[in-house]
């Protein structure tokens, strides 16, 4: 057994609670710009002292209508301004939000509203208004649903017209550091979604902690934070609450399909996000390099950037001669790719999955430090993250400051520390569970270094068991094999079975590219496609990609190639992109089978 931790670089107020990040904010720099709203597609700031104001109005129409302390207060929207407004306001006025994912249906949003016992929900489209309305019958204490587009902010102002200031100030100064901030909901790849209850001090421990060791990421007054993941997950939550508590300004975008035109605008100087978007960010670029005649360049630049970042880790560090290469496609490669992502920045900070060490190397080497993290919604974000000062690409990095990270006998990933969840609410077998022994059980299956950087190899309930008795973590390989550009999902298949498989979605937009680009008809679909021998080929490179990463034993053997995209809509994909995997086995287990037959 293996344990590693650092000591504590912020410390959490045991009488506050997250309405006194707003109200400091707004009395130590009133007149910095803490967050941006866009309006008529342009980026307008607005001051700690502004946007205080904002939140006390809303808090005030919550007040007004009924809310009262500790009641749950739902919330369904795309990541926008008025999320983080409207949960600043659900705080100040002493109740505890609930996220619901934007994309959930009716039956899900009746489960998170309904188990909460939400009294009230704001929701930002028609449709989400429509979802909620669906289910209401079921929802007994649900009495007021307010619609952004439609006017929620007005109507929460105009109900909150009398109400004094006072009431808003004793009303968010009631909950104490241990009280429920907020209850998030997991995805739920096997069963129903259990609400993390993640309380003031979760947060205040997590986003202190990751400002205090990043601060040169957080420099009030100078650096911003783009954020464009959801805020029903506990991820896009961490990127809204620690920029608010450095402070440095936040912009909200609702999703990825216009990133590079919105990190033009917005320009950040930190970039937080998922594997899959720098993924997109290198294959777009390489796809773009290509279709100009400029392939061979981009590959050679590529190849310069990875053992340019490699040989950093060398004592000797970069030769004279990488050095001059690294110069020169610094000015016909690099910086271009740089002002893709905003042209200001030069860190980012991934989690949700691993990136690779490939694709790690590669942005380190443009000059575009991508900093690898892990986390859980128990363990509210972040529960281990690189330094910006000390990074060891390959790995999640060390703990959360203040926290500790074991290693059990059995591989398993075990947390203990302040930024912990409280509790599921309403199972106290399952807390129980994940809770022994005063420690957080993850799941995960990991290895801690001399210095306490960590790596994750997959999770306990995911090994896979071949018929010959090898075990074998599918993470490591399907991630290599899902980082090349025409593959959008893998999943590693093989338990009880003679030797290891995979089924392999395509990614349409790059399907597009190489469909074109071999004479196939642009519009080909993935289904018709499929058994095309040179696009099997294209595949096989991807997976001989992932097996040099594994033992021969754990290599994938047969793959095949399935016409569909695996989605949340599907009932595949969770809202933060996870694989449903016993969902995909079970559906997909007439192709799973076809791997194996003779």
């Amino acid at each position: 057994m293996r344990e590693f931790s650092l000591p504590a670089l912020y410390e959490v107020p045991s009488d506050g609670n997250l309405t006194d990040i707003v109200r400091r904010n707004a009395t130590r720099h009133p007149d910095v710009a803490v967050i941006a709203r866009k309006t008529a597609g342009n980026w307008q700031d607005v001051t700690a002292a502004d946007f205080l104001r904002e939140v006390n109005t809303a808090a005030k129409g919550l007040i007004a209508a009924g809310v009262q302390p500790g009641d749950r207060v739902g919330l369904m929207s795309r990541t926008r301004y008025e999320w983080t407004l409207l949960d600043f306001a659900i705080w100040s006025a002493g109740a505890v939000t609930v996220p619901v994912y934007e994309t959930s249906s009716p039956e899900q949003v009746q489960w998170v509203l309904g188990d909460s016992g939400v009294v009230a929900c704001l929701v930002e489209l028609e449709v989400h208004a429509a979802a909620v309305e669906s289910v209401r019958e079921r929802l007994p204490e649900l009495k007021h649903v307010w619609g952004i587009e439609n006017g929620a902010l007005e109507e929460l102002a105009r109900l909150g017209a009398d109400v004094d200031d006072s009431v808003v100030e004793e009303r968010g100064s009631l909950a104490k550091a241990d009280d429920p901030a907020t209850l998030v909901y997991t995805s739920g790849t096997t069963g129903r979604p259990k609400g993390c209850v993640l309380t003031h001090r979760n947060f205040f421990a997590e986003c202190g902690n990751i400002v205090e060791r990043l601060r040169p990421l957080f420099r009030t007054g100078e650096c911003s934070v783009l954020l464009f993941l959801p805020l029903a997950h506990v991820f896009g939550r961490m990127v809204q609450m620690a920029p608010m508590m450095a402070p440095i300004k936040l912009g909200c975008v609702p999703d990825i399909k216009n990133l590079t035109e919105e990190l033009a605008a917005f320009r950040p100087t930190l970039i937080l996000g998922v594997p899959r978007v720098f993924e997109k960010v290198y294959n777009s670029a390489r796809a773009k390099a290509q279709a100009e005649g400029k392939g061979r360049i981009f590959d050679r630049a590529a190849d310069t950037a990875i053992a340019y970042s490699r040989a950093l880790d060398t004592p000797s560090g970069p030769a004279l001669g990488l050095r001059l290469k690294h110069r020169l496609f610094d000015r016909l490669v690099y910086s271009k790719l740089r002002a893709v992502l905003g042209g200001r920045g030069e860190y980012a900070i991934s989690g949700g999955a691993p990136l690779g060490e490939r694709l790690g190397h590669f942005f380190r080497g443009i000059g575009f430090t991508v900093l690898e993290g892990y986390g859980l919604t128990e363990s509210c974000a972040a529960t281990a993250f690189n330094p910006w000062d000390r990074q060891k690409i390959g790995t999640v990095g060390q703990p959360l400051p203040g926290s500790v990270v074991r290693i059990a006998d059995d591989g398993e990933v075990l947390l203990h520390g302040e930024h912990l969840f409280r509790e599921y609410w309403n199972n106290e077998s399952a807390s129980a569970e994940a809770l022994a022994d005063g420690w957080f059980h993850t799941g995960d299956v990991g290895t801690l270094d001399e210095d306490g950087y960590l790596r994750i190899t997959g999770r306990k309930k995911e090994i896979i068991v071949t018929a010959g008795g090898k075990n074998v973590a599918p993470a490591v390989i399907e991630d290599r094999i899902r980082a090349h550009a025409l593959v959008a999902e893998c999943m590693v298949v093989g338990d009880g079975r003679p030797f290891v498989g995979a089924l392999v979605t395509l990614d349409e937009e790059f399907l597009a590219r190489w469909a074109a680009d071999h004479g196939r008809p642009a519009d080909a679909s993935p289904a018709s496609l499929r058994e095309d021998p040179e696009l099997l080929l294209a595949v096989q490179s991807a997976i001989d990609d992932g097996n040099a990463a594994v033992s021969k034993a754990e290599s994938v053997r047969k793959f095949r190639i399935l016409g569909v995209q695996f989605t949340e809509e599907s009932g595949h994909l969770t809202p933060s992109l996870k694989l449903k995997r016993n969902v995909v086995a079970k559906d997909y287990a007439g192709e799973i089978d076809a791997l194996y037959e003779r």
